[in-house]
């Protein structure tokens, strides 16, 4: 059994939201997940959670439009809202539509009072694209700190596993070892992501 899935006390939505007009009132600090459609972030939100449908999966890449909210509670730590903001980079979708969801994510991110930490999510299987490579330089102009989670790790055997790695580092510019490796299949790194989390928003409260 997973040492951070067993803390889990309670997980629930909160809220969604088609701007800022809807985001709740800032209080608890917040975590927000962000990658390209059918990068798997809700399955990996779902893992942290011990939940099977908190977060809803899609069979259609890119229909999630709204910023959803979620308080997860665990045993002896303060409760912390994590944020499912829309995926990206889905061709089938009109460039209107994609201008729109990038002023949503941009309109969440930018200025956020409680947000402590943006969690980048890449495909083990996938290179980064031009949304990464652009996105890294605009979080870090407003001193918004970033981990780099790759998931689907399971995917790939010990070699490609390797290859695929090397290749996002060099894609980058990011060590690999600034790199959380993850499997929502299999429960791989999600202890470790847990204990980044927990540092993040420590870190965001002023604790040493």
């Amino acid at each position: 059994m997973l040492r951070a899935l067993m803390q889990i006390l309670r997980a629930e939505f909160v809220t969604s939201a088609a701007s800022r007009a809807g985001f709740p009132g800032e209080g608890l600090p917040e975590v927000a997940f962000v990658g390209r459609s059918n990068v798997g972030k809700s399955s990996l939100l779902n893992k942290l959670a011990q939940r099977r449908a908190l977060a809803r999966t899609s069979a259609t890449p890119g229909k999630t439009r709204l910023v959803n909210f979620f308080r997860i509670e665990r045993r002896e730590r303060a409760p912390v809202l994590f944020v499912d903001l829309p995926g990206y980079g889905w061709a089938r979708v009109a460039r209107k539509e994609r201008a729109e969801w990038q002023k949503l994510i941009e309109g969440y991110l930018d200025g956020r009072g409680p947000l402590r930490a943006v969690l980048l999510l890449l495909d083990a299987r996938r290179d980064p694209g031009d949304d990464e490579r652009d996105f890294l330089p605009w979080l870090a102009e407003r001193a918004i700190p970033v981990r780099l989670v790759v998931t689907k790790i399971d995917k790939l055997n010990a070699s490609e596993r390797d290859m695929r790695l090397r290749a996002i580092t060099k894609e980058l510019g990011i060590p690999r070892e600034a790199f959380v490796l993850t499997s929502a299949h299999t429960g791989l790194g999600v202890d470790a992501l847990w204990s980044e989390i927990d540092a993040l928003v420590a870190r965001g409260e002023g604790a040493p």
